[in-house]
This record gives structure tokens, C-alpha cells and sequence, in this order.
């Protein structure tokens, strides 16, 4: 799910018809069973009920691969086979894992969260824009606040990496910057800190024609004057 839809079996990639994955994607993001007909009504609106239903049926008869239990059909509900894995969930839950706190990013937690990738990119049906914004909300937050905590425990490199992700994905975000920002100044660069301020400023300037806000000059004010001054002058002449 993310970066792409990908099924794999046993290292193996499954290719399925578009219609068969577009059912796995939705009932990955639904939370719980769903029912046939809100499936159907969800992935068919443009035709009849009738037609949104055999076309959910074709989709399900072309689940059933031998060997692969990928969908339970219980009643009139539907869901995923528990033997089904999906990226999505582990990510979201170690992202949650660290907003509230509950671990640590390790290295192995660091490089899935900042190298997870956009939920299913190419998709742009309303129900997969919801969870793709949902999704990158918790993601940014846990990256965030993950470079906070490395910086302090002086896995500065490691810091800077999840601060860089952040920006990475979504390069007009403040909060995102400001982490960058913060990991340089306890490292004491604080040259790199004003180099990543500038550029965050003139991002601003050019795209959204608005100032930083207060707390980010407040951050960059406890930098000597003259630093800034200095790094500013360096940065304009290259």
C-alpha cells in the first residue's frame, strides 16, 4: 500500500485485474468488516446497483486463488484474510507507537518510517485521498518528534535523517523545518541551522508570499547576530 499497491505470497508478486485490487486496498483502509453492498456502492458509483454488485463478485471470484486466502466473505460481510499483512497498519501503528511515547526509534523503526513511502500514490478515488491525508498527518508527526528525541539522546545523524524525511515530504510544512533546524542547533552547527532557516524562508517567500511565523524566528534568535549575519552574506554571494 505504500508507495504502490504491491501483493506479494511468499516473496512472489500475485498480480490481480485492477478491479480485485482496488477491493484488497479498500478493505485494507476500512476499518473493520464492510459490507458487499457499501463495497460495491463505494468502488462502482457510476453504475447501478445491480452492476456494482457482479462487478464485486467478479472481483471476488478472482480472489480465490488457490493456496492464497486473501478476503473472508462472512455473510454479507467482507474482510481480509488475517494472514494478510498490509504495510500500511505496521507503519501507522509504530508511527502511533512513538507519538504517544510507548518505544523508541531504533534504526530498523527509522528507515520504515522515513522511507514508507506515499499510500497508494497513483489511486485518487476520494475514499483513498481520506486515508492517504490521514496516513501523512501521523507519519509527519512521528517523524517530527522523532528527531526531536534522537537529537537529545545525541543520535544526531539518525535525527536529521527523520528531520530531513519530513521536509522531504512535504517541503512547505514549518513544524518539519524547525525540527531540521533544532537538531542542528544541539548539535551546534549553528551555521547549517541559518542555511536551512534561509531556505525555508525563501521557500515561503516565493511559494505562499508570507513571513516565517514567530516560533521559528524565536528559534533562529538564539543564534549570535552576527552568525546569522555572516551565514546570510555567504549564502547570498553563492
Amino acid at each position: 500500500m505504500l508507495g504502490g499497491f504491491d501483493l506479494r505470497c511468499s516473496g512472489e508478486r500475485v498480480t490481480l485485474p485492477p478491479s480485485a485490487e482496488r477491493v484488497i486496498a479498500y478493505l485494507a483502509l476500512h476499518d473493520g468488516p464492510a459490507t458487499r453492498p457499501n463495497v460495491a456502492g463505494t468502488l462502482w458509483l457510476d453504475v447501478p446497483e445491480d452492476r456494482a454488485m457482479a462487478n464485486l463478485r467478479s472481483a471476488l471470484w478472482r480472489l480465490r486463488r488457490p493456496g492464497v486466502p486473501l478476503v473472508h466473505a462472512i455473510g454479507d460481510h467482507l474482510e481480509l484474510a488475517p494472514e494478510v499483512i498490509v504495510d500500511l497498519h505496521e507503519v501507522s501503528a509504530m508511527a502511533r507507537s512513538l507519538l504517544d511515547g510507548a518505544m523508541l526509534a531504533g534504526n530498523a523503526e527509522l528507515e520504515r518510517l522515513a522511507g514508507g513511502g506515499e499510500l497508494l500514490g497513483d489511486w485518487y478515488e476520494d475514499w483513498v485521498l481520506v486515508e492517504r491525508e490521514h496516513f501523512r498527518q501521523i507519519r509527519l508527526q512521528a517523524l517530527e518528534r522523532t528527531a526531536f528525541e534522537l537529537a537529545a539522546s545525541g543520535r544526531f545523524g539518525r535525527a536529521a535523517e527523520s528531520a530531513l524525511a519530513a521536509v522531504a515530504t512535504e517541503p512547505l510544512r514549518e513544524s518539519a523545518h524547525r525540527a531540521l533546524i533544532w537538531v542542528h542547533l544541539a548539535q551546534g552547527n549553528h551555521s547549517e541551522a541559518v542555511r536551512q532557516y534561509c531556505i525555508y524562508r525563501r521557500l515561503m517567500h516565493e511559494e505562499l508570499g508570507v513571513e516565517p511565523s514567530i516560533q521559528m524566528e524565536e528559534l533562529i534568535g538564539i543564534i549570535p547576530t552576527e552568525v546569522i549575519n555572516r551565514t546570510m552574506a555567504t549564502l547570498t554571494r553563492a
